[in-house]
């Protein structure tokens, strides 16, 4: 049995990254970017109001002014303002010459003569000068990026409708016992319905990657074996859930020694997920999970989503915030490093959530993260701040 540090470790250097691929940009949500984007124009391409206004000289503020033109967005000034005049302006527009300030309409007043005077005491210049955010030919985007919306409409107002990117990685993901059945059936005597492969693919498409799923296989070596070696063809990642711990038949780890798979480790020191098994194939690599809901999960997220990622060129890290417990914790053993579920409380503080164990996938769904104990920690008191994993 090898530590999670060491597994880790022997996980993220086996790792080897995709190819590249372009697509168009508006595709590219939750990719891993491959290129640095730079800006066509400067932004923004103009002196442009921030308010709907009236643009002026400030030097003039105090004087009444004449409306010489309305400037609508999208539209080009006709007119340079001169002295005593100013022009009224929609949020966006472009400021005209002659201006160094825009003075918001609520601090403004029509007089009977029909004159402007601006009513507010300290105004703003509310105008967002040409190339503030950045210039012609600055990057705007730095690889390797998980692209998000908001980059999305960067490359939109940038003028890159290609974009260069990793390409997902495809995860196999093959359950095995007989006790599985489908979800649509009814569960017999010692039957469960199928959980994991649902549960995993979604997590695959969570961390950016393409998820198929190969089925359930049977407790039969040359069966699962005839599975193995179709995901491990087409697969880049291949995950198995199930007979990989010690029982009769748990063969799962000589059927992939049999595929050609390498085996790495087989065991790791923690909670939940201690029989997890990895190892290397030329073509791909491979884990095999233990079976129950909660393990696979947990494991998925400390091990396999960071090598989606760094398949892609990118390092992931789990979003993680230092919170104070809300009620002592004590655990049975300390031998293991574990990850227990808890919730956030309305406080901001850290509840341990109720957990029967690795089969108890209902807690899961209430759960805002896990927390890590270490091997040799044994409790927790109320006010300890620990570190919770978003999950």
């Amino acid at each position: 049995m090898i530590t999670f540090e060491e597994a880790f470790e022997i996980v993220m250097e086996s790792v080897f990254e995709t190819v590249a691929e372009t697509i168009l940009f508006n595709d590219s949500y939750q990719r891993i970017l491959d290129e640095d984007i730079t800006t066509d124009i400067d932004m923004p391409p103009f002196n442009r109001s921030a308010v709907d206004g009236y643009a002026c000289n400030k030097l003039e503020l105090n004087d009444e002014l004449v409306v010489i033109e309305v400037i609508a967005a999208g539209k080009e000034p006709k007119h340079k303002i001169g002295k005593n005049q100013c022009s009224k302006i929609m949020t966006g527009a472009i400021v005209p010459e002659g201006c160094d300030i825009v003075f918001m309409v609520e601090e403004s007043e029509n007089l009977s003569n029909g004159k402007i005077i601006f009513t507010g005491t300290n105004p703003k210049i509310n105008i967002s000068f040409k190339g503030e955010d950045v210039r012609k030919g600055d990057i705007v985007l730095k690889k390797p990026k998980f692209i998000q919306p908001q980059d999305i409409a960067l490359m939109a107002s940038v003028g890159h409708t290609e974009v260069r990117v990793k390409k997902k990685p495809i995860v196999g993901i093959i359950s095995t016992g007989d006790e599985l059945i489908n979800p649509s059936g009814f569960p017999g005597i010692s039957q469960i319905r199928n959980s994991n492969a649902y549960q995993l693919s979604a997590q695959v498409v969570r961390a950016g990657a393409t998820a198929i799923d190969y089925g359930i296989a049977p407790d039969n070596a040359t069966i699962t074996y005839a599975m193995i070696e179709k995901a491990i063809s087409k697969s880049d990642i291949v995950i198995i859930t199930g007979g990989v711990s010690m029982g009769d038949f748990d063969f799962v780890p000589s059927v992939l020694e049999r595929a050609g798979v390498k085996i790495l480790f087989d065991q790791v020191n923690v909670k939940p997920g201690k029989p997890t098994t990895f190892g290397v194939h030329s073509k791909a690599i491979v884990f095999g999970l233990p079976g129950n809901p909660v393990s696979s999960f947990i494991q998925f997220e400390i091990l396999v989503r960071p090598v989606i990622n760094r398949m892609m060129g990118y390092d992931w890290m789990a979003l993680e915030n230092m919170l104070p417990m809300a009620v002592d914790y004590d655990r049975k053993s300390s031998v293991r490093l574990e990850f227990i579920p808890v919730i956030i409380n309305k406080n901001m503080e850290v509840l341990p959530v109720d957990f029967h164990g690795s089969a108890h996938l209902s807690a899961l769904s209430y759960a805002d993260g896990v927390i890590t104990l270490k091997p040799g920690i044994r409790s927790l008191v109320k006010g300890e701040i620990v570190n919770v994993r978003q999950i």
